[in-house]
């Protein structure tokens, strides 16, 4: 009888701990699915190179993936929701933002682009986009922020032909012909990228890119 109970008891707590494992985080799964998109936009580009002798913005076409919080579409409020879209940018000059000709598509259903939506481009409510990319509604993600190597002000990451992540595509001149680099600035990414993803609750995730290799992998 006593080795009876025994063997209940510790059956009970192991199937405790077994449910306490399988306790959803929001949070990390976040993390985890970022990281997963970083890595197959930078498998992309390696599968993908843009380079066109006779294109002068050929660079733009780059594989990038950028954040935003969607602010407004067609003048309606987008309820400032958190997302990210993959995508490859159109030729002539557009900021970089991304447009529904160059979003990269689902590969588990080419009806859907790989995008969260974007401002006056793919509405968060469209069907085309998908809900899992949707930090703000889908994991509760209050904030995306941008430190180390990569550049706060724009919000996203490229890759070249070799995998190597870049912060910044080079300037435009007038004429739209590729200009230098800025003296003392490097477009290829030459210190750890840091994406830190902060929830509701403030608890946070840093999610790293490592430079050269673009090498992608969570703190």
């Amino acid at each position: 009888m006593l080795e009876l109970v025994f063997v209940i008891v510790v059956v009970g707590i192991l199937s405790y701990m077994v449910a306490s494992s399988f306790t959803r985080n929001p949070l990390r799964e976040a993390a985890d699915q970022l990281v997963s998109h970083i890595r197959y936009t930078q498998h992309l580009a390696m599968q993908d190179d843009k380079f066109d002798v006779n294109e002068a913005q050929w660079f733009m076409r780059r594989w990038a993936i950028r954040f935003q919080q969607n602010v407004v579409f067609g003048g309606v409020a987008n309820n400032n929701v958190w997302a990210y879209t993959i995508f490859s940018d159109i030729p002539n000059f557009n900021g970089h933002h991304p447009d529904l000709a160059g979003m990269a598509l689902n590969p588990q259903d080419p009806n859907q682009f790989l995008s969260g939506g974007y401002d006056n481009t793919l509405n968060i409510s469209d069907a085309r986009a998908m809900q899992s990319l949707q930090l703000g509604t889908h994991y509760s993600i209050a904030n995306v922020t941008f430190g180390g190597g990569c550049r706060a002000d724009t919000m996203f990451i490229h890759f070249d032909y070799l995998g190597r992540p870049m912060n910044s595509f080079p300037p435009i001149a007038s004429n739209h012909a590729y200009q230098p680099p800025l003296a003392g600035w490097h477009y290829l990414l030459t210190n750890q990228c840091q994406i830190t993803l902060t929830d509701v609750s403030g608890n946070a995730a840093v999610i790293l890119i490592e430079p050269e290799t673009g090498y992608t992998h969570i703190q």
